[in-house]
């Protein structure tokens, strides 16, 4: 059946920290043209695979991937909460296929994400009623268990021939990316309660999540005023990363060339949710010509995000 991909990253700071008006209403518009193009296409089923900013997922057990048999989103900054529309059976029939196939995703009955899932479902349907959901949970933030760029195109080609087998259409959206290195804590933090936040797994108290917030807000506020020691935004890696999946199986795999050093050095410590488009748009059929529908993207600093929107049917 039918199948289109979508990536597009996301940021906890739309909404808050405001932006140039020019800014604004490129990326609303982009933003709608997406939503246009996807509910025009009117996806049976949304194969969304996302990242997790340490509120579902913790260093006690971080698994490269998992797939969600049920999810929840904690509604984190500006996004909804609530359980997402998973459809539990497809969602285990794909671990079981994906598992017959020597791939090991770890498998949650009671997954919780954050805006990572949650904000494009918010962008391209308003909120968490949407078509059927298969989530797909990618490590980006915890060494050395970050998935390599290889291994993702894999994964999506796996997930390709299981949708193979699926009469309804799909979209797959990757969400995350592209450039940007936002105040992300790692256990190499030396003050020890942060290395125990982001270890034991905890619901964080309205205070914490508030403080969070603020935080995260004043780096991008100092980022865009060219005055903080965040990592730049990296236009010229965006670009290569967005071009290379517009193209064929070539590019990709040249794409997969990439070290995962570079991609911290160039891209920053958070480019690695770049890899979520990787697997979704490795998920596409290879036996046609695909046409882009969509490519918009712009730096924005106030939101720490090269933020990217590519839609290829």
């Amino acid at each position: 059946m039918e199948r289109a991909f979508l990536g597009m990253s996301h940021s906890p700071l739309m909404g808050l920290n405001p932006v140039a008006p020019t800014v604004a209403h490129g990326l609303e518009s982009a933003i709608a043209t997406a939503r246009e193009q996807v509910l025009a296409f009117s996806p049976e089923l949304v194969v969304l695979v996302g990242p997790d900013h340490y509120n579902g997922f913790f260093n006690e057990l971080m698994p490269p991937f998992c797939v969600g048999t049920q999810a929840r989103s904690v509604g984190d900054y500006l996004t909804p909460a609530g359980d997402l529309n998973v459809d539990s059976g497809t969602a285990v029939a794909l671990a079981e296929r994906l598992m017959n196939e020597d791939f090991d995703p770890a498998l949650s009955h009671r997954m919780q994400v954050d805006h990572g899932f949650a904000q494009p479902l918010q962008m391209l349907w308003g909120g968490l009623d949407t078509p059927p959901i298969l989530p797909i949970f990618l490590n980006a933030v915890a060494q050395p268990g970050i998935p390599r760029l290889r291994r993702c195109y894999a994964l999506g080609q796996a997930i390709g021939r299981f949708l193979d087998d699926e009469p309804r259409r799909a979209l797959l959206i990757g969400s995350g990316g592209l450039s940007h290195e936002p105040p992300v804590p790692t256990l190499s933090h030396p003050d020890a309660a942060v290395r125990e936040r982001i270890t034991r797994r905890n619901e964080p108290t309205p205070a914490e999540r508030e403080a969070k917030t603020q935080r995260v807000m004043a780096a991008g506020r100092a980022l865009a005023a060219g005055d903080s020691s965040i990592k730049p935004i990296n236009p010229t890696w965006d670009w290569h990363w967005m071009d290379s999946l517009a193209a064929d199986t070539t590019a990709l795999d040249a794409l997969c060339a990439m070290t995962e050093e570079s991609i911290e050095r160039d891209a920053g410590l958070s480019a690695h949710e770049s890899k979520s488009w990787l697997v979704a748009r490795s998920a596409l059929s290879t036996t046609r010509p695909l046409s882009c529908t969509l490519r918009y993207y712009q730096a924005i600093p106030e939101y720490i995000a090269g933020f990217g929107l590519l839609l290829l049917k």
